[in-house]
């Protein structure tokens, strides 16, 4: 298998590269990684992860909730329930960033459509881009959308969106550099690219350690804080305009984390805990579990 061996800091250029954590994929395959840091920056990373072409048996299973839109277990029912509640939230702030009604939004690693199909629901001609062929034949036979293959990504003309979203999508994707200059090249000079992404800061991040379950080895190759996140974005031609937090995704997290661990009570433990994590984030927004960040183009 061919694997992404970092020996150099996609951020800042940086040769000084030490060994963070050591984690496992609780998830699919019992696998042990090394998450790097960063000495100059702090950007970390995940070591080794099998290359974007390989990947692809780390997400094949039935129980991937992106994908599969699997309602079995008390973890993915709790997903599904906070996720009707952000739907009309992340929609209402896409409204708000982007001060518009209607347009042309992208929905980067849509999963099985819901915000695609709310955006479209509200009035937006919507693209869509998944890298799933079991989660588009969802979102088709369910939505009516039309999602495209990942590779389809950079085929988009120069200027054409008002709005990009990437919802817990640019911690997967290999090819960071790319990935930018597609985003500034098909965005509109007023347009609002809209990124939500795991805070490896974050209160419970620290609580949990290797276990916090959105470190998600290997299918998390980048681990980003607030501060790596702008310092990326401005490197790429953006500016931050603000940033949000997402304190439901410390509930989740760290119920899945208590879970890892081997908690028996691990809904009733993580939901303590994400409460904590909550209550943190009044006193400082950026201690989050994730956040989101509304950029424009320089």
């Amino acid at each position: 298998m061919n694997k992404l061996h970092i020996v150099e800091c996609p951020l800042c250029g940086g040769g000084h590269l030490h060994k963070f954590l050591i984690c496992k994929d609780h998830y699919a395959t019992g696998e042990i990684f090394t998450i790097l840091e960063c000495e100059e920056c702090g950007f970390r990373m995940t070591q080794d992860v099998p290359v974007e072409a390989e990947i692809g048996r780390y997400y094949e299973s039935p129980d991937y909730i992106s994908h599969s839109d699997t309602h079995k277990g008390l973890m993915n029912r709790v997903y599904h329930y906070v996720r009707s509640y952000m739907l009309q939230r992340k929609a209402k702030l896409v409204e708000k960033a982007s001060g518009k009604k209607s347009g042309r939004i992208l929905d980067i690693g849509t999963g099985t459509g819901y915000f695609s199909h709310t955006m479209k629901k509200r009035g937006w001609q919507v693209d869509a881009i998944e890298k799933s062929a079991q989660a588009r034949d969802f979102a088709r036979q369910n939505f009516g959308l039309e999602i495209k293959e990942e590779s389809e990504v950079g085929h988009y003309g120069n200027k054409v969106f008002d709005v990009i979203t990437m919802w817990h999508v640019l911690e997967h994707v290999e090819k960071q550099t790319y990935e930018w200059e597609t985003l500034h090249k098909q965005l509109k000079d007023d347009g609002v690219l809209i990124i939500a992404v795991p805070n490896c800061s974050s209160t419970d991040a620290k609580h949990y350690g290797a276990f916090w379950a959105a470190y998600d080895v290997p299918r998390h190759l980048w681990h980003f804080t607030p501060g790596t996140m702008q310092k990326m974005a401005e490197k790429q031609g953006f500016r931050l305009l603000k940033k949000k937090p997402m304190p439901f995704d410390g509930f989740y997290v760290s119920m899945l984390s208590e879970k890892y661990k081997g908690n028996s009570i691990y809904f009733l433990k993580g939901a303590w805990i994400g409460l904590m994590a909550w209550f943190s984030t009044w006193m400082n927004a950026e201690r989050s579990s994730s956040m989101i960040y509304i950029f424009r183009k320089k």
